[in-house]
């Protein structure tokens, strides 16, 4: 990353910190990952304010400060593998590869897979593993997870989804609630499935299927 762009992502960080506190390991995530990188070439100018931008196949690459929020709610100090649920962009995937040493990440529309393995590459990015699937089936070949985050509304966390976490594993998601989203984390407990609603939010939501 070049001077300006370090000094530009640095300053988000800041500004995200005024809005949400941050942990030092995710502040220094946000800060040491270039967003500008994975916004459309006509919204680059946009990259470093705290807004969803739109990205290719209707689809929309968060906010900093909900990407800030949703990698602070998943604690990820001391966990070693996530798996995400809907990878967009690219742009989450790449904060949580500065925390957990293996990041796996699911996405159902191929292009915009593609598209984010271009990224990871360009930015030496090595330790996120992609794969175009329905993310509702999880990852079986690479469980137990650590931690899950969804990246998308879902209306209910598939029961082979819990089954992929580890015991005492965090798995983080939007949820549809009453006509509303409400970011929810639910913890696992040996058998058991605790749950806490963190806040409300606007994310696109979980579709079945895979798109070509």
């Amino acid at each position: 990353m070049d001077r300006i762009t370090a000094t530009k992502t640095a300053r988000m960080a800041d500004e995200i910190e005024k809005n949400f506190p941050l942990s030092p390991e995710v502040k220094a995530a946000i800060a040491k990952t270039n967003r500008e990188a994975f916004v459309p070439m006509g919204f680059r100018n946009q990259a470093y304010k705290l807004d969803a931008l739109p990205i290719s196949a209707n689809q929309y690459i968060s906010s900093p400060l909900t990407v800030a929020k949703m990698t602070e709610y998943l604690f990820p100090r001391g966990a070693d593998r996530v798996l995400e649920v809907g990878c967009g962009s690219g742009y989450q995937a790449a904060v949580l590869s500065q925390l957990f040493r293996g990041v796996f990440t699911i996405e159902r529309i191929e292009p915009l897979i593609l598209e984010a393995k271009k990224r990871f590459r360009e930015l030496g990015i090595n330790n996120v593993h992609t794969r175009t699937d329905d993310g509702q089936k999880g990852w079986i070949q690479y469980a137990p997870y650590d931690r899950i985050l969804f990246s998308a509304t879902a209306k209910e966390i598939p029961q082979k989804l819990f089954e992929q976490l580890a015991d005492g594993g965090i798995l983080v998601a939007p949820m549809e609630r009453d006509g509303k989203q409400v970011i929810t984390r639910f913890l696992k407990d040996g058998e058991r499935i605790i749950e806490e609603e963190l806040e409300d939010c606007d994310f696109v939501p979980v579709l079945d299927g895979v798109v070509k």
